[in-house]
């Protein structure tokens, strides 16, 4: 399985992808904010050496040079790294000065509106370099001569791309410093915030395993407050499950323990005993006893698989039933031992009544109940099994009934009627616990010949 990562690196993680992705846009839009910048200071630059450069043009004897002073170039030498070429041509577009094949201005290319002069800046190659251009137009008007001269000046890129390069630098490692101490900051915070918690999953461990005392709520943060109430309630319900698993422990062993000594108790005074008539009576004894407490562990393990079946319904695994014919198979089971009993069984339901439930557990319900009304009933009375809608099961014997002062109590386990009735306590409790499993209403009424009618109303499928 893979090992679950821890909050603090996940999170650290996750905020450095995020500083890295910003660092990464910032730097960018550092460069050619740069470069932008860059442009700007060096294009003016150009448009000087430009300007310099046309105020050296002069005109002799109808024929135009160029003068072009030292300075005119002198101007990069503190600030540039890259080279700087330029070219002048006369009205005729003739090379009278420079370098030749030097780039001109593409068609379309706008005149800049930055400075007040006929010049357009644009991006070319020379010898094989990137370079930056500007290309200025200067009126030639004299009596013999008419026109506009073209000055070209150029620089290497160098210069440019170094002092983009720099302010880019410059705000990646502001940015680094800044993402560093953000994520220091937020280990820092993270493990603060996390120390409530590890104090809490000390203050677990160190508990013994049957303390089950919830935990405390005073040091924890809001955010983690719901976590610690729903392991509280949690820890509630396993308490009270605790409990319940242990008080039936001490009731089911105390009802194994007594017929078991009987049983015991039984056999070797049969043992001792010599006539064959003693031993037969000793072994009949013992078969009763023996079908009791097989009947008594059977019940056990039902109340063991109603667990089961309750979380299996809590989790979705309902069936839709007919209950109509889950009571027919149930009655058609029971007949022999109703007639062994002579006791009329009989079965009213017309009409299939579909609920969602588990079917072991519906089954055990009404094995349960028809066989607590056939245990009380007489020979010759009758048990009704009837099943009407929306979803409603009734069960209604001829036997004594019980009291009202003890319908109450006669869901408890191993409750027995004045401790004088019979069976083990155990059959109405599993109904019990079987109807509270399927969100079902029982009850206890009169029934029409003073028997006892038992009623389970369902929620309709």
């Amino acid at each position: 399985m893979h090992k679950p990562s821890s909050l603090r690196w996940r999170l650290l993680w996750n905020l450095a992808l995020l500083l890295v992705v910003l660092m990464l846009a910032s730097g960018l839009s550092a460069y050619w904010n740069g470069r932008e910048a860059a442009d700007t200071a060096y294009d003016r630059t150009l448009l000087a050496s430009a300007r310099t450069i046309a105020a050296g043009l002069t005109q002799v004897d109808g024929t135009l040079s160029a003068n072009v002073p030292y300075v005119a170039l002198d101007t990069f030498a503190y600030d540039s790294a890259g080279r700087i070429y330029y070219q002048v041509n006369d009205i005729d577009q003739k090379l009278i000065s420079g370098y030749e094949h030097l780039p001109g201005p593409p068609p379309g290319t706008p005149r800049t509106d930055d400075y007040p002069a006929l010049a357009r800046f644009y991006d070319a190659k020379y010898q094989g370099q990137p370079v930056r251009v500007v290309s200025l137009l200067k009126a030639v008007s004299e009596p013999n001569m008419n026109g506009m001269a073209e000055i070209r000046v150029a620089e290497t890129e160098e210069a440019r791309v170094a002092m983009a390069r720099s302010l880019m630098a410059d705000t990646l490692l502001r940015l680094g410093m800044l993402a560093i101490g953000a994520l220091l900051l937020v280990w820092f915070a993270v493990s603060a915030a996390l120390r409530p918690l590890e104090r809490l999953r000390t203050a677990v461990e160190e508990r013994q395993p049957d303390d089950l005392r919830p935990l405390p709520l005073v040091e924890v943060q809001h955010e983690f407050g719901p976590l610690v109430r729903s392991i509280n309630h949690f820890t509630e319900r396993l308490r009270g499950q605790f409990e319940r698993q242990a008080q039936f422990i001490a009731d089911a062993s105390h009802e194994l323990r007594t017929p078991l000594a009987a049983l015991k108790a039984r056999l070797e005074l049969g043992l001792r005993a010599e006539d064959p008539g003693t031993w037969r009576s000793t072994l009949e004894t013992a078969a009763q006893g023996t079908d009791r407490l097989t009947h008594l562990a059977n019940q056990l393990l039902s109340l063991a698989r109603i667990e089961n079946g309750a979380r299996a319904i809590a989790e979705g695994g309902a069936q839709l039933l007919d209950l109509s014919q889950l009571a027919r198979e149930l009655g058609m089971a029971m007949a022999p031992l109703a007639h062994a009993r002579g006791v009329a069984l009989a079965l009213e339901a017309d009409e299939p009544v579909w609920l969602r439930g588990e079917p072991t557990l519906l089954n055990e319900l009404l094995s349960n109940l028809v066989d607590n009304a056939l245990a009380h009933t007489p020979p010759g009375g009758n048990v009704i099994l009837r099943v009407t809608a929306p979803a409603v099961l009734e069960v209604e014997d001829d036997g004594p009934g019980i009291p009202l002062d003890e319908r109450d109590r006669v869901f408890e386990r191993f409750y027995r009627r004045s401790q004088q009735g019979v069976g083990s306590g155990l059959g109405l409790a599993i109904v019990g616990e079987i109807c509270r499993a399927h969100l079902a209403q029982i009850s206890l009424h009169d029934g029409e010949s003073a028997g006892l009618k038992v009623r389970v109303s369902f929620i309709a499928g």
